[in-house]
C-alpha cells in the first residue's frame, strides 16, 4: 500500500474550516481526508504557481479547498477553505501567496 500523505492546515485555513457550518465541516473534512490517499484526484484543478507555490483546488458543494502537495515530504497543506464567493478574493490570495513564498 502506498504511503498516505499527511494533512496539515495553515493556521488561517484551520480557522476558516472551524467557521464553516457543522454540516459543511463534515463534508469538507471527508474530502480533505480523501486527499491523504489521493492528493491529486481527477476532480482537482491546478490553479496556478510553479514549484512550491503550486496551488490545487477541490470543490465540495459551494465550498472550495485550496491546497499544496509536497511529494518529498508526503504532505498536503490546506491553505484556504472558504465559500466559492469568498475563496478567490484578490486581497486574500495576495496575502496567502506572500505567506507561502516566505515559508521555508
Amino acid at each position: 500500500m502506498a504511503n498516505r500523505y499527511e494533512i496539515e492546515f495553515l493556521p488561517s485555513a484551520a480557522r476558516e474550516f472551524e467557521a464553516l457550518p457543522r454540516e459543511a465541516q463534515s463534508r469538507v473534512a471527508d474530502a480533505i481526508d480523501a486527499l491523504a490517499d489521493e492528493p491529486r484526484p481527477s476532480a482537482a484543478k491546478l490553479l496556478s504557481g510553479t514549484g512550491r507555490e503550486r496551488i490545487w483546488r477541490i470543490v465540495i458543494g459551494q465550498y472550495r479547498v485550496l491546497y499544496q502537495v509536497t511529494d518529498v515530504r508526503v504532505t498536503v497543506a490546506i491553505v484556504r477553505v472558504a465559500d466559492r464567493r469568498e475563496v478567490y478574493n484578490a486581497t486574500a490570495i495576495r496575502r496567502l501567496l506572500g505567506r507561502l513564498r516566505g515559508s521555508p
